[in-house]
């Protein structure tokens, strides 16, 4: 049984600050991502994953970049301590010259159920 997984994940759509909010049903999930689709000004591409049982649901936002791709494709792995949810992900150069564009990422993933924390943290790793 995996401890977590992706449901979506966008490089557009998302707050222009970060921050986390979860999940409670499957019609809460449903919204936000169509949601995050509308504020970039597009359809839903993806179909809505079923919320899964006995996890919890985190919608994370990654904020304001200028230019690159900052996609979330994995978690490595996460972890709880002192009520921080530690997600860690890999490392990922977006490429060198390239056009200046605004995105605001965003990803919904899914995490034990029993994990309480207060703030989530993105952990880079090799």
């Amino acid at each position: 049984m995996q401890k977590h997984e992706i449901l979506a994940s966008e490089s557009n759509g998302g707050s222009q600050n970060v921050g986390f909010e979860i999940i409670k049903n499957q019609e809460h999930l449903k919204n936000k991502i169509t949601e995050n689709f509308a504020s970039a000004g597009m359809e839903p591409i993806m179909d809505i994953p079923s919320f899964p049982k006995d996890k919890k649901v985190v919608l994370y936002n990654l904020g304001r970049f200028n230019s690159g791709d900052h996609k979330i494709q994995e978690i490595k792995n996460i972890s709880v301590k002192d009520n921080v949810l530690y997600v860690e992900v890999p490392m990922r150069e977006s490429g060198g010259m390239q056009i200046q564009v605004l995105s605001n990422p965003w990803f919904i993933f899914s995490v034990p159920s029993n994990y309480q924390f207060t703030s989530v943290q993105l952990k880079p790793s090799n």
